[in-house]
C-alpha cells in the first residue's frame, strides 16, 4: 500500500482456471464485441512465431479481495474514496501488475510460454455502442469464464469474496483442469437480477451513475476524474478511486444469499 504501516493491499486471493477452447470466449465476441480477444488471439500476439491451438492453452485468473480495513474505511464514505481504497487502487494495482509479470516469469522459467494480455502493447480500450467503454481483454469477463463470479447491477464482478476486488489473468500454453462455473447466467449472483430485490448500489453511487437501467460509465468516469484532486489534496499522492458501490452493499464480501446460481 506504500503506507507507513506497511500493511498489505490485498486479502487472501482466489484462483480459477479456464480452457482456451471454452466456447465462452467466442461468446464474448458476440456479447462484448468482435475486438475482444480469445486466449488463442492474445497468445498469438505475444508469440506470433509459435501459434497454439485453442485446446493447447489455459487461462489462470485470480481475485484480489480488498482487506477488511479497506472495506470498513470505504464503507463510511459518501462521495470520495477512503485513503486505503485509493492506495489499493493505485499501489495495490501495481502489485497486481507485478503479480502478472512474476507469474509469467515463473511459468517461463518452468518451460511454459505465457502472457498477461493486459500488459502487452496491443491491449487497448474500445468505444462500444452497447457498453460505451470496453477493452480487448476484460479481466472481469475472464474471471467469469474461470468460475470466479458473475456481474452485478453496477457492472462489478460478484465473487465468493464479494465485489470489493481487483482481478488479473495470464494465458499459458499448457493444460489445466478448468474450474467449474457454478452458475448458468452471467448475472446469477446479483439479487437485483435474480429476484428483483436489493439495488443498494444505486444509493451508494454519489453521482447517480447507477440506476435500475444499469451503469452509466461516462458519469462514473467523470467522477473518477474529479477524485484525483481530492486524493492529492487529502492523501498526498497522485491517485484516484471511488469503489463506493463495492462497499456498504450486501455483495461487498460474499455472494448475497438471494443471488443463487441459475436464478434469473
Amino acid at each position: 500500500m506504500q503506507h507507513a504501516s506497511g500493511e498489505a493491499a490485498w486479502a487472501e486471493p482466489l484462483v480459477g482456471f479456464s480452457s482456451g477452447d471454452d466456447a465462452v470466449f467466442e461468446g464474448f465476441k458476440r456479447y462484448v464485441g468482435p475486438y475482444h480477444w480469445t486466449p488463442q488471439e492474445a497468445f498469438a500476439l505475444a508469440f506470433p512465431e509459435a501459434p497454439a491451438a485453442p485446446e493447447a492453452l489455459a487461462v489462470v485468473s485470480w481475485v484480489l479481495p480488498q482487506t477488511e480495513a479497506t472495506k470498513a474505511d470505504n464503507r463510511r464514505e459518501r462521495v470520495y474514496p477512503a485513503e486505503r481504497w485509493a492506495r489499493a487502487r493505485i499501489f495495490g494495482e501495481m502489485v497486481n501488475s507485478q503479480l502478472r509479470r512474476e507469474l509469467v516469469a515463473s511459468l517461463t522459467a518452468d518451460g511454459y510460454q505465457a502472457v498477461a494480455p493486459v500488459l502487452i502493447p496491443q491491449w487497448s480500450t474500445k468505444t462500444s455502442e452497447p457498453y460505451v467503454i470496453a477493452s480487448t481483454w476484460s479481466e472481469r469477463h475472464i474471471a467469469y469464464a474461470s468460475g470466479l463470479g458473475t456481474f452485478g447491477l453496477c457492472d462489478g464482478l460478484i465473487t465468493p469474496k464479494g465485489k470489493a476486488v481487483r482481478l488479473g489473468s495470464v494465458v499459458v500454453r499448457g493444460r489445466v483442469p478448468a474450474t467449474l462455473r457454478p452458475y448458468t447466467h452471467h448475472q446469477a449472483y446479483c439479487p437485483f437480477f435474480s429476484d428483483g430485490s436489493c439495488g443498494e448500489c444505486i444509493d451508494r453511487c454519489p453521482v447517480k451513475a447507477i440506476s435500475k437501467a444499469g451503469h452509466d460509465k461516462l458519469k462514473c468516469d467523470r467522477h473518477l476524474e474529479r477524485t484525483k484532486a481530492y486524493v492529492k489534496e487529502h492523501y498526498g499522492f497522485e491517485g484516484y478511486g471511488c469503489g463506493l458501490c463495492q462497499t456498504g452493499v450486501p455483495c461487498e464480501s460474499h455472494v448475497p444469499p438471494t443471488g443463487v446460481a441459475g436464478r434469473v
